[in-house]
């Protein structure tokens, strides 16, 4: 693998998802079931096109069964999965069927309840891009005629299983997507490739889909656990509504304009929602960090004196910056902002059809600021 890649001049290291660790372990248990030989590597080749060559861990010989696991290593794009060992269990049993590789789920490895994900309801949370490239690589191992190595009416089983899957998928979006009992065996490449944000707004994306194929219409959008916490204990909406945007707020508004969402309800910290009253719909720091500078032209404009508009420049964090306007005459300014976000949202869809009201808070859920109408759409939540 080539182990490195560049992006914006440093240097960060290549992973590889749990869709290849799967993988590698089935081969590897497969390969050890037929021969009664332990190995200490096993290679896979990848839909990325980057061949692995993986370490073969925790290895179990019996006369009847096989296991053993791979290390899950994201590189430099380290999640709640990195160094978290996914097994496979190897054996032949009987069947009378056509298949001759039948792929599982085990302990650790979570099961899919709700409509919307690329696996079927009650199935192993197993994506469809691991699960071939499972049962390719252990077709290299049987090979196409497979009564040769494995027997006439005999199939081979292989299941997957994550002794820490069940406690590490609490860190995952797993439970938001309905997914329970552990992690997801994902991976559209087999590689993970570090500082990519692709994958994050995938997963976001797929929950949006998930609640329109729910019967949902309306949405609220937040970028964490903030929003979260004010939607359910100050407005006490009901959290079925509630989508996570991180800081992709303008991919997450575009990706509800395409799905038919017409009404959209977003709430978030002020820290975040005055980037969006000035255009900037990715509010992570490093892309865009105007705070102050967007804080300081709007009260301006309101006619504040330049010894205030000094104190709220030299404010660290927009935080700082609310104790100084709360105690000022210019509260009307949260009221402004927000439908400034509001504007520039409907700007940025170009549509008059998607109905958008914003609502704004401080760090401790205090209600700062609401555009004009969201009272109304608010009661079409309740």
């Amino acid at each position: 693998m080539e182990e490195y890649v560049y992006i914006d001049g440093k240097q960060y290291r290549r992973g590889y998802t749990t869709g290849s660790c799967a993988t590698a372990a089935s081969k590897a248990a497969t390969y050890m079931l037929l021969t009664k030989k332990s190995i200490e590597t096993i290679n896979i080749d990848t839909p990325k096109g980057i061949p692995l060559t993986l370490n073969v861990e925790n290895i179990v010989i019996t006369k009847d069964y096989v296991e053993c696991s791979i290390e899950k290593d994201g590189g430099d794009d380290i999640d709640a999965t990195h160094t978290m060992h996914i097994h496979a269990k190897a054996e032949l049993i009987d069947n009378q069927g056509e298949e001759d590789i039948l792929v599982g789920g085990g302990f650790g490895v979570g099961v899919v309840t709700k409509k919307g994900l690329s696996v079927e309801i009650g199935k192993p949370a197993i994506n469809p891009t691991p699960m071939k490239m499972i049962h390719s690589e252990v077709r290299k191992v049987i090979g196409d005629d497979s009564r040769e190595t494995i027997g006439e009416n005999k199939a081979l089983k292989i299941t997957i299983f994550a002794p820490k899957g069940e406690e590490v998928a609490k860190k995952t979006f797993n439970p938001r997507l309905g997914i329970i009992g552990g992690i997801s065996i994902i991976g559209t490449t087999g590689i993970v490739e570090p500082m990519s944000d692709e994958g994050w707004k995938k997963s976001l994306s797929i929950e949006l889909q998930m609640k329109k194929e729910q019967g949902l219409d309306k949405i609220i959008l937040v970028p964490g656990n903030h929003g979260d916490q004010f939607i359910r204990e100050n407005l006490n909406l009901d959290m079925k509504y509630v989508i996570r945007t991180s800081n992709f707020i303008g991919y997450m508004l575009k990706e509800a304009q395409r799905m038919g969402y017409k009404k959209i309800l977003m709430a978030g910290h002020i820290g975040k929602f005055i980037k969006i009253s000035a255009g900037i719909f990715n509010t992570h720091s490093k892309v865009a960090d105007a705070r102050s500078e967007i804080l300081v032209s709007n009260l301006a404009m309101m006619g504040a004196p330049y010894e205030f508009l000094k104190q709220i420049n030299e404010c660290l964090t927009a935080e700082e910056a609310v104790e100084i306007i709360d105690n000022s005459d210019y509260k009307d300014f949260y009221n402004l902002v927000s439908n400034k976000c509001k504007f520039k949202v409907k700007q940025y869809l170009g549509d008059d059809e998607t109905e958008v009201e914003v609502i704004m808070f401080s760090m401790d859920k205090t209600l700062l600021g609401k555009s004009d109408n969201t009272d109304s759409l608010v009661e079409v939540f309740r």
